[in-house]
C-alpha cells in the first residue's frame, strides 16, 4: 500500500502544508482579530480630552423638586477623574443635607466608542443604571433617557465664571418639561 500523500498533487501539498502552519497559529488569530488598531486608543483618548475641563472636585448648591411640596436644598459634590490612562472618565456624585447626611449618591463613567463615534454615559444609582449616549457641547454636555412615560434630559455647561451649571428637565408623555434639578458647582483647588 502506498502512502496517501503520494496521490496528492503539488498544489494540494502546498495547500495542506499552509493549512498545517495556519492551524499551529490558529489560537492566536482570534486574539489578533479582537485587538483594535493601534491608533484606536489614541482616537479615544483624544476624544476624551474634550471633557478635560470636568476633571477635579466640584461642590455647590443643588435644588431638587420632586412634585408638590417644598424643594430640597442640598450640597452637591462631584469628584471626577480620568482612569485607564485617559480612556474613561469616572464621576462620583453625592448630595448631602445640612446635617451632612448623604441623601443621594451615584457613580458614572464616560467613554468614547471610536467605532460609532459616540460618547457613552453609564450611571449607577440605588440599584438602577442608565446606559445612554452623551453629547459633548462646546463647554458642556447633555444626556437623556426614557423611563416609562418620563423623558429625562440633563444639560450641563460652564458659565462665564467657570461654574458647572446643570439642569434636569422631565417631561411626562406629551406634556411640557419642568425643571426637577438645578445645580451650580464651583471647581475646588
Amino acid at each position: 500500500m502506498k502512502p496517501a500523500f503520494n496521490r496528492l498533487t503539488v498544489p494540494q501539498l502546498v495547500f495542506s502544508g499552509c493549512m498545517g502552519i495556519l492551524l499551529q497559529f490558529a489560537p492566536s488569530f482570534p486574539l489578533d482579530a479582537q485587538q483594535q488598531p493601534s491608533n484606536s486608543t489614541d482616537i479615544q483618548r483624544e476624544a476624551m480630552q474634550k471633557l478635560s475641563f470636568l476633571a477635579g472636585r466640584w461642590t455647590g448648591p443643588i435644588t431638587v423638586v420632586r412634585g408638590p411640596g417644598e424643594p430640597l436644598h442640598l450640597t452637591q459634590t462631584e469628584n471626577i477623574e480620568y482612569k485607564l490612562d485617559g480612556l474613561v472618565l469616572l464621576i462620583e456624585g453625592k448630595s448631602t443635607g445640612s446635617d451632612g447626611k448623604v441623601l443621594f449618591q451615584a457613580l458614572a463613567t464616560v467613554s468614547f466608542d471610536d467605532a460609532t463615534h459616540a460618547y457613552r454615559f453609564r450611571a449607577y444609582h440605588d440599584g438602577h443604571y442608565v446606559d445612554t449616549e452623551l453629547t459633548v457641547l462646546v463647554t458642556g454636555f447633555s444626556w437623556g433617557f426614557q423611563s416609562g412615560p418620563a423623558h429625562v434630559v440633563n444639560t450641563m455647561h460652564l458659565t462665564a465664571k467657570g461654574e458647572w451649571q446643570e439642569t434636569t428637565e422631565v417631561a411626562m408623555g406629551e406634556g411640557p418639561a419642568h425643571h426637577s434639578v438645578d445645580m451650580l458647582l464651583q471647581h475646588q483647588p
